[in-house]
Formats: C-alpha cells, sequence, structure tokens
C-alpha cells in the first residue's frame, strides 16, 4: 500500500445498517471509526465473533460517532483482545455509552447463562462476547474532546466533530490522514439526524471533503410529512376510545425521551386527553439524566428529574418503573394509558413481556417508532405477519400495528440529500449502514442530483484513497 495515500476499509455497516466500523489508513497510522455491534439476521449476529478482520493491537484510536450499540457495542471485545489506544467521544456520548455497554454486557452475561442452562449453544459452554469487567475496562480508554475542535492521533491524523443531530452527543467526524503538505480529508456522516425535532440540533452542514461516507438508514423513503405529534395525537385518542394500551417498543437512548416530551407537550395544550405514560426501562430513566444535562433544545432542561419510586416527573401521570417488580405490576393494569418499554425492534427486555399481553387484544395498538431491521420481531411486525414468537410461544396479532416513522432519529432520503446539499462533489462518496436497496437508492440520487461518484461497498472491501 503506498502509505501516503491512504486505505479505506468497511468492516462493517455495508450492505446492511448495523456493525458499524470503519477503518481509514495513512502514513502510518490506523484509525477505526466506530465499532458498532451486528443486529438483527443470525448470519449478521455471527460476524460479531470474527476477530481477525483486521489487527487490533495497531489501531492507533478508536472515534465514536455516537452511543448507540451498532456503533459503540463491539468496543469491549476489542479491549479484550488487546486495544490499548484511546477512544475519542464528546461529552455526552461518553455518559451514554457508559450506560448502553453496561447494559449489553448484562445481556451478553445473561444469554450466555441462560445457553448453558438449556443447553441450545453449539458451544460448550457457551460463553459472553464480552463481560462487564470488559466494559470498566473499556470506559478507562474514553477520551472526550469538544465538538468543532482538531484533535491530533499520532503524527500523521487530526479529527474534529461537529454536530449530527441524531442524538445527544452525536457527531459527524472530519478526519484530515497523511502527509501535512497534502492531506487526505475524510468526512464520515456518522448518523444523521431530522431536522427541526425536538431535543436535538438540526445536522450541521458538512465541510469540503475528498471522500465522504455517509450513512443510507433510509435511502428509499421519505418520512411522512405530518408532523410526530399529529403521529401521536390520533393513537392517543384512539386508546382512550378503546380503553385499550399503546405499547411503543422503544430505544431507551433518544428515543423514549422524544416521545415522553411529546406526549406530554399534546396533553398540556389539551391536544390530546391526559392519558398515564409509563416508561418501563431503568437504562431510559438513566439516559433522561444525562439528556437532561445535555439538551440541544430549550425545554426539556427545564422538566423535574426525580429517582425512581418517587412521583410522576415530566409533569402530571409520567411514571418511570425500574425494578422488575414495577414492571411486573404493569401487567395488571387495564387501558387507557401509554407502555414505553425497550427494546426498540422488540429484539429482547421487558417490551417483549408486555408483547405477549397485549398484541392478543384488539383494543391494543402497537406502535413503531424507529428503523426496524431484517430478522427482527419488530420488522416482522411492520410486514403484517400476524403470528409473533415470544418467549417459546406463538402469540396471536389481534392489536393494531402502527409505524411511527416521524419519530425516526434518522434522516430520510430528501434530508440526506439537504444536508450535502452545498457540498461540493467530494472526489468518492461511499454509500453505506443500509440495507442494499436503502444504499442503491440513494447512490443513485447522490449522483443524479448533486454529481457523486458513489461506491456501495460490501462487506471487508477495501479501497485505497
Amino acid at each position: 500500500m503506498d502509505q501516503d495515500k491512504g486505505r479505506i476499509s468497511f468492516h462493517g455497516a455495508a450492505g446492511t445498517v448495523t456493525g458499524s466500523r470503519t477503518l481509514v489508513e495513512g502514513s502510518g497510522t490506523q484509525v477505526l471509526v466506530d465499532a458498532g455491534l451486528f443486529q438483527g439476521l443470525k448470519e449478521l449476529r455471527l460476524r460479531n465473533w470474527d476477530l481477525s478482520s483486521f489487527d487490533v493491537r495497531g489501531l492507533e484510536a478508536i472515534i465514536l460517532t455516537h452511543a448507540h450499540i451498532d456503533h459503540s457495542g463491539f468496543l469491549p471485545r476489542l479491549v479484550r483482545e488487546g486495544f490499548r489506544g484511546p477512544v475519542y467521544a464528546t461529552e455526552a456520548t461518553a455518559e451514554l455509552a457508559d450506560i448502553l455497554l453496561r447494559d449489553s454486557a448484562h445481556l451478553q452475561e445473561e444469554e450466555a447463562e441462560y445457553a448453558n442452562q438449556k443447553g441450545y449453544s453449539r458451544h460448550k459452554p457457551a460463553l459472553p462476547l464480552y463481560a462487564l469487567a470488559d466494559v470498566e475496562a473499556t470506559m478507562r480508554r474514553f477520551e472526550v474532546v469538544e465538538f468543532h475542535r482538531w484533535h491530533s492521533i499520532g503524527r500523521s491524523a487530526r479529527f474534529r466533530f461537529a454536530m449530527a443531530g441524531h442524538i445527544v452527543g452525536s457527531g459527524t467526524v472530519e478526519i484530515e490522514i497523511g502527509p501535512a503538505r497534502e492531506p487526505r480529508r475524510i468526512l464520515f456522516s456518522g448518523d444523521l439526524g431530522r431536522y427541526d425535532a425536538p431535543l436535538v440540533t438540526d445536522p450541521e452542514p458538512p465541510p469540503p471533503c475528498d471522500v465522504l461516507v455517509i450513512e443510507s438508514t433510509y435511502g428509499d423513503r421519505r418520512h411522512p410529512r405530518e408532523s410526530m405529534e399529529v403521529e401521536l395525537q390520533g393513537l392517543v385518542q384512539e386508546v382512550v376510545k378503546t380503553e385499550g394500551i399503546l405499547l411503543v417498543p422503544c430505544f431507551a437512548v433518544g428515543r423514549a425521551q422524544q416521545l415522553i416530551y411529546v406526549l406530554r407537550q399534546l396533553m398540556a395544550k389539551g391536544l390530546a386527553p391526559e392519558v398515564a405514560i409509563h416508561v418501563d426501562s431503568p437504562m431510559a430513566v438513566k439516559a433522561t439524566t444525562i439528556y437532561r444535562r445535555y439538551a440541544e433544545e430549550p425545554g426539556l432542561e427545564k422538566v423535574g428529574m426525580k429517582p425512581c419510586g418517587s412521583p410522576p416527573i415530566y409533569g402530571r401521570g409520567v411514571h418511570m418503573h425500574c425494578s422488575r417488580e414495577e414492571s411486573i405490576r404493569l401487567n395488571s393494569l387495564d387501558g387507557p394509558r401509554i407502555i414505553l418499554a425497550g427494546s426498540g425492534m422488540l429484539t429482547g427486555g421487558r417490551v417483549l413481556h408486555h408483547l405477549r399481553r397485549l398484541a392478543q387484544d384488539a383494543r391494543n395498538i402497537v406502535a413503531l417508532a424507529g428503523f426496524q431491521a431484517a430478522g427482527t420481531r419488530g420488522r416482522r411486525l411492520r410486514d403484517g405477519e400476524k403470528v409473533v414468537r415470544v418467549h417459546g410461544r406463538d402469540i396471536p396479532v389481534l392489536a393494531r400495528i402502527v409505524e411511527l416513522s416521524g419519530f425516526s432519529a434518522h434522516a430520510d432520503c430528501d434530508e440526506l440529500l439537504r444536508w450535502v446539499e452545498h457540498l461540493p462533489a467530494p472526489s468518492r462518496t461511499f454509500v453505506t449502514h443500509g440495507e442494499q436497496q436503502a444504499a442503491a437508492a440513494l447512490a443513485e440520487r447522490l449522483t443524479r442530483e448533486r454529481n457523486h461518484h458513489c461506491t456501495i461497498p460490501r462487506h471487508l472491501e477495501s479501497f485505497e484513497l
């Protein structure tokens, strides 16, 4: 390899949405942008155990665009395998990653223990991908970096964050790598947020670059133009009329906070009837305290936050449930009411207990509030399956299934094009973090409307810069 020219290699999120890991090399420096877990289909999840795709010990640093597990969840495994460099992140990202990685380790250990009890693992004994001790070691490697300030990596690279508007702390990453006389400038979109979304800023305009790496989660879709408020207003009115329950499987970081905020705004303004809101997620409670400190929109910081077991927060009728006992008690409550519980794609967690009960009643609504990866229960429900398997049982789906597209934290195809509207066409654009159809659709529009030279990389494919 010509060290001055450098190289970019895609070790994840190529042809799929999860497992973001991109290796940038130049002038003897190796930097990994994001270290995420693969999620969804089993063939993708098995990639989490493939540790041979790059030299972990050769990495000089890891740059983390944001805290979501599909971008951060592989970090503890890399540390276990010998990574000893810094993990650069914004302050809010570091705090959120601490919560998310601890939860991920707990789930890994729990799943391995269950597999050993039931004897269904091919490995004897089944082992977690990583443990809590690995998370502790990982968090000691974090170094906080401010937005907009250049930070050096070794002698031949530097980078800076700009706001991506996806969740608090999320950033786009601009990297300069190579000889000082003529560095290559690579821009990573990370996960781009939506414009005019509550609790986060709009994505900041991108600077000129030689190479662009852009996400395409919704590269082939437009979110409905109706507002988040209108979407929720109708659903709340419906469950009040039927005396049903609105169940929203939601991501504990970002989605839960936006849902609570918008629901309370609707009720406070008299645009929706007052209905009890239950947040059944210890992680969402912890994340909400962080959101209060780093809220990027006036309003959230004015909201009171009290510990678990205290009176309602966020105003009247909002309750946080931390303990398992509190969660179980929710199963005895009738409607109308609203339950927000993790996980967002119905892959595990407390939401499955609620789904098992509520899916069988036509008075209820299950609202999917975000991207549903292939192979997940959320995707199958979105696609209209009338039976869902939960905890080893086939559950008939009589509840109405709806998609809250307005609550996606990802920019749609038009918003992605809006972000690059004033960006001079780079010499090359890599379209990643999307299923094949979505990536192809965005690449076609970028080529036709913005004159980009687009490539959709395959898994493990590598390119000279």
